[in-house]
């Protein structure tokens, strides 16, 4: 069974940072481009940051370019997100998720093969 479980979100001021992590368990990290997404009250979810764990390359949507860096550690099979200057409008629940490949984290609706339940991320102003 493939579980994805995210911890690390919190309440936190503008300007400040948190660390996501999830743990996932059923699956290879070297299988998967691993990423995240997220869902702000009321919006659609979206892709956010992804890494090809083959390369390591990571990419990131527009909106967290220059703040937010992924991380994958394939032999614990964790898969992080630093967010730093974070901002009003990144609150939202981040769910980790695991695809074929970084369109379907990044481009468009999300279509990722698995996803976890998430974690929220509630950052005051």
């Amino acid at each position: 069974e493939v579980q994805l479980v995210e911890s690390g979100g919190g309440l936190v001021q503008a300007g400040g940072s948190l660390t996501l992590t999830c743990r996932v368990s059923g699956l290879r990290l070297d299988d998967h481009v691993m990423g995240w997404l997220r869902q702000a009250p009321g919006k659609e979810r979206e892709g956010v940051a992804c890494i090809t764990n083959s390369r390591g390359t990571a990419y990131y949507s527009n909106s967290v370019k220059g703040r937010f860096t992924i991380s994958s550690d394939n032999d614990r099979n964790i898969v992080t997100l630093r967010m730093d200057n974070l901002k009003p409008e990144d609150t939202a629940v981040y769910s980790c998720a695991a695809g074929p490949n970084p369109y379907t984290i990044l481009a468009g609706p999300p279509r990722p093969n698995y996803w976890g339940e998430g974690t929220p991320v509630t950052v005051s102003a």
